[in-house]
């Protein structure tokens, strides 16, 4: 009767939706239901509306406090220390009587919004009982005064609260490892399987708005989400409300489905333009202006782009007015500038209150997840620019990727310097940031060396994105105390430097976290993270990533890395065809993205770049990495440049020569 009761109570106040009873059904008798942990609910719900009668581990602790006694009496208990070896022989020769029993892996309640660390005892358990896993999340229940996230995110009396219910598996290490090796092995294997079902059960298959308009029900209207050097802070509700005015004017102008060029610097206003032009279906062409007339021109071709959205005073603070002059002739300049003169007070007007409304006209059947939401312009190794089209789900899914490795929250700042014609700018800096509830800061351009330290102390930024080069050069100007409210500092788009790392760690205490990827992966393929780190690789694969290494004759370890997945991008703008769609393929089929980059991936799943494939010389037979020799060079002369390339040699095939910015190199005793 309590149970009934209580199924109802919650079922009214909290909207309780449960997904995949069929996968409860077909887990069998023997099994560990895992569970993320985020509110004081938790065990209350999986008692109430999971099946049958099941048993709880919980921590002893726990178990005996005076408020929790009542809602236990629903169930069975199993007091337990999950960091407590002789607890998990217990609960092992438990799980053997063919129960089906809830244990909360991560030990505790999440104070991050995240998940927390996974013991490595839960897995080790499934693994010796024999016992199926059952991985369940639960949604919402961390947004209600239940939680532990007070001041951290907007709670609410009674959220909406979904328990999904994932498909069975097992973890069998088949006696490959023993003693704490195995308990080490299966601990991952249960990490791997928790992020996989966070990132699974996330809501990516919308468009970009939609997702937008989520956030704003999430954080709260008045929540500032972006800023830059104007200094006028937009909260969701003005962002809404500027993409909706900027998307009606350029709508007249372009028709559905069209690639609308964008010539625009790092702002809030260049935000507004791309969310506005999703809006409405068209796609922002993201034009990279340090290219010049000439880059912009070709992939404007490229990309049928007839349109471009520009602003005369960012033209003329860039110094741009050339380039600008002789794109003219190629395509037409819409000026942002006059755009807005043509505003009346009844058009801000009727967009405000269609922003306040939108949750209500807008619905994501608009325009399909899979239709375009970008188009990135990369030269890769042919020289002229192709176009990277990414859909709305592609850089959602991007994101809910990282959202499953790294914890982040609506009280972070990110200083984005990164220009949005890249996509790391593009997808990690400005987009990540807005559609989790976190600030983006804008700052137009990487080079200014010496101002971005002033900037991060300035802003209190929490997470900075760059490449080692602009890390690098940071490092040297900063004040060991500017970066000091820094939680995260991610460096990707080029191999990070040992004595770069080296420099942020001992100047600022910053541990810099390595990943990879490419305009055509939306941009993440890996990442370090504070949980899964290891110092010479880029990190593991993200969720729901497939990858597979293509031999390479002369390469004994690693091969050329090719990947699949739900950020893999729609396809390419080529220039000998331009405005045609290329999926992408790869010898291992369609939807395979072929990297050309040559990756040993270890035992733990951390990938190591070895070299480009066209970057590979073989010499008497041997395949040698330029990348490698490069980094040998910059160990020995860490002050100086280097690059390397090959040439015939009539002797041994190919030889290697190294050009460097030092002037009368010689070799140290202790290189």
């Amino acid at each position: 009767m309590l149970k009934k009761f209580l199924h109802w109570l919650l079922t009214l106040l909290f909207r309780v939706k449960i997904n995949g009873l069929d996968n409860y059904h077909q887990a069998g008798e023997r099994v560990l239901i895992v569970s993320n942990h985020v509110s004081f609910l938790d065990p209350l719900l999986l008692g109430v509306f999971l099946p049958d009668d099941i048993t709880f581990a919980i921590d002893t602790q726990i178990s005996q406090r005076w408020w929790l006694q009542p809602f236990l009496r629903l169930s069975k208990v199993f007091p337990m220390d999950p960091t407590h070896p002789l607890s998990l022989k217990a609960l092992i020769h438990h799980l053997q009587n063919d129960t089906k029993t809830v244990i909360f892996p991560e030990g505790r309640i999440t104070v991050t919004g995240s998940m927390m660390k996974i013991y490595d005892g839960t897995g080790m358990v499934a693994d010796k009982s024999g016992a199926t896993i059952l991985p369940v999340r639960i949604e919402g229940a961390e947004y209600s005064h239940f939680s532990k996230l007070k001041n951290i995110v907007r709670l609410r009396w009674f959220p909406k609260i979904t328990i999904h219910i994932m498909p069975p598996t097992r973890i069998d290490t088949h006696g490959e490892f023993t003693g704490k090796a195995r308990r080490k092995h299966s601990g991952h294997i249960l990490t791997d399987i928790m992020t996989e079902m966070m990132f699974v059960t996330s809501h990516y298959q919308q468009t970009i708005f939609s997702g937008l308009l989520a956030a704003r029900r999430l954080h709260g209207g008045k929540h500032t989400v972006a800023e830059d050097l104007d200094r006028q802070p937009l909260s969701y509700d003005d962002l809404i409300t500027r993409s909706i005015i900027l998307g009606k004017l350029i709508k007249p102008l372009t028709s559905t489905a069209e690639n609308v060029g964008v010539f625009l610097p790092n702002s809030t206003k260049t935000l507004c333009a791309i969310l506005g032009l999703q809006l409405y279906g068209r796609v922002p062409a993201m034009l990279n202006y340090s290219t010049g007339s000439v880059g912009m021109a070709s992939a404007c071709q490229t990309g049928k782009v007839n349109l471009v959205l520009t602003s005369r005073k960012f033209i003329e603070l860039a110094h741009l007015e050339h380039e600008a002059a002789a794109l003219a002739e190629r395509v037409k300049l819409v000026y942002l500038e006059d755009l807005a003169r043509s505003l009346s007070g009844l058009d801000k007007l009727t967009a405000l209150i269609q922003a306040k409304t939108a949750d209500y006209w807008y619905k994501s059947h608009f325009y399909d997840s899979d239709d375009a939401a970008v188009v990135l312009f990369t030269s890769g190794s042919e020289g002229a620019p192709k176009g990277v089209v990414l859909s709305h789900a592609n850089v959602l899914a991007n994101h809910q990727q990282i959202k499953s490795r790294i914890d982040f929250n609506p009280t972070d700042v990110v200083l984005n310097f990164l220009p949005m014609f890249h996509s790391f700018g593009f997808t990690v800096g400005t987009l990540l940031p807005v559609m989790n509830g976190m600030t983006t800061f804008f700052y137009p351009s990487p080079l200014h060396y010496a101002v971005i330290p002033e900037m991060a102390y300035e802003v209190g930024a929490t997470i900075m994105f760059g490449t080692n080069t602009f890390l690098a050069a940071y490092a040297k100007k900063a004040h060991p105390y500017d970066f000091f409210s820094l939680r995260y500092v991610v460096a990707g788009a080029e191999k990070l430097h040992e004595n770069t790392r080296s420099l942020w760690l001992n100047k600022f205490g910053i541990r810099v976290l390595e990943g990879y990827g490419a305009t055509e992966t939306s941009p993440v393929t890996s990442v370090n993270t504070p949980m899964d780190y290891k110092a010479g690789t880029v990190g593991r694969f993200m969720p729901d990533m497939l990858h597979k290494l293509e031999s390479i004759p002369g390469i004994e370890t690693g091969g050329k890395l090719h990947v699949a997945g739900p950020n893999i991008m729609k396809g390419y703008l080529l220039p000998d065809n331009p405005g045609v769609l290329v999926p992408p393929c790869s010898l291992y089929g369609e939807g395979w993205y072929d990297t050309g980059d040559i990756v040993n991936v270890d035992e733990e799943g951390f990938i190591s770049i070895q070299g480009r494939s066209k970057r590979f010389a073989k010499i008497s037979g041997e395949m040698v990495s330029l990348t490698a020799v490069e980094q040998l060079a910059s160990h020995a002369w860490p002050t100086a440049l280097h690059a390397v390339v090959s040439l015939p040699d009539p002797k041994k095939g190919e030889q290697l020569v190294l050009l460097t910015t030092l002037h009368n190199p010689t070799p140290s005793p202790n290189n």
